[in-house]
């Protein structure tokens, strides 16, 4: 059971006429609301839908693996909201089958203001509110692992960044965070759930967004730690703090690293979560940012072989030039 309705005609309608290249060019025009190192969200110009946000995910074969990540959706969501008590926007998903053969997926949410989400508020707040909004996300992440250390049979992984937390009833004209300031956090399409220690995401789902040619170099270096690193509260964290370079906000860093660090040895103390470096930041930052270059810019040559070599369909859509 979804929390809103969704329109599928409306989507098969879009997804017929969908031009991936180019998607505000489209049949149904679609207006991007932002990349992401793998997929592309986006606004679909109805007036009836205009207050939703599709992620569309075309990665699926067969109705069996289709069936096993809506499960793990649903409870994704579920158990981030009912159980961690991370809050989640409004959410839907909806599938059908496409005439190239594949089964693309759509996960829906409720569309947010763009000014609100914390890559954008950070250039709107001043300091000291930033580290406050960082605290607060701080303290939401802390749940995770608050709900990890209870040994269930469930364990949730989480990707902390700054563009992935929304500030709720966010005044433009007079930004402001404080102690009570509510958030969204709103990446819940990439359901990181492991069951008695089992990763319940098939991560071959997410290789077929890849460029076929680099699948054996992806699976060797790279997925045991994408797969991986959204489990570890200390890595969750070097990541989050090293999003602030692509955000453009470097000089944050060492005030960030210390906040960190006191929450650590304070609020999460009995979580015992190793100290951030400003060192190690730099340095994991360097190498992310030149594997996902490397990897979009394979996707981008991927996609030329498919249009203009083999005159085959690209059926994915791609982000745009992402500023580093």
């Amino acid at each position: 059971m979804t929390d809103i309705k969704i329109n599928i005609d409306l989507l098969k309608e879009f997804e017929r006429g969908l031009d991936p290249s180019h998607p505000e060019a489209s049949k149904i025009p679609a207006k991007v609301l932002g990349y992401g190192e793998m997929s592309t969200v986006f606004e679909i110009k109805d007036e009836s839908r205009k207050n939703l946000a599709y992620k569309r995910i075309p990665i699926f074969k067969y109705q069996k693996e289709l069936g096993h990540y809506e499960d793990i959706y649903y409870k994704y969501n579920r158990t981030l909201k009912d159980v961690i008590g991370i809050n989640v926007p409004p959410w839907g998903f909806t599938s059908f089958p496409c005439e190239q053969g594949y089964i693309v997926g759509y996960d829906v949410q409720e569309k947010l203001p763009p000014e609100s989400f914390g890559n954008k508020a950070i250039h709107t707040l001043n300091d000291d509110d930033i580290v406050t909004l960082f605290r607060l996300i701080l303290r939401q992440l802390r749940k995770v692992w608050d709900f990890n250390k209870e040994k269930t049979s469930l364990e949730i992984g989480i990707d902390g960044q700054i563009s992935n937390w929304v500030i709720k009833d966010f005044d433009t004209n007079n930004p402001h965070i404080g102690p009570e300031t509510q958030l969204y956090y709103v990446d819940t399409s990439t359901p990181f759930i492991r069951k008695h220690g089992v990763e319940q995401l098939d991560p071959e789902l997410f290789l077929r967004s890849a460029p076929s040619f680099l699948l054996w170099l992806i699976r060797w270096l790279f997925l045991e730690d994408v797969m991986t690193r959204y489990y570890d509260f200390h890595l969750v964290v070097v990541d989050f703090i090293a999003n602030f370079y692509k955000e453009q906000r470097p000089e944050l860093i060492p005030r960030l690293v210390e906040v960190a660090n006191g929450v650590f040895t304070t609020e999460a103390n009995h979580l015992n979560i190793a100290p951030v470096s400003i060192k190690e930041v730099h340095s994991y930052y360097k190498e992310d940012a030149l594997i996902w270059t490397i990897f979009l810019a394979m996707r981008r040559l991927d996609r030329f072989i498919h249009k203009w070599i083999l005159r085959k369909p690209y059926i994915y859509i791609l982000p745009g030039k992402i500023k580093r």
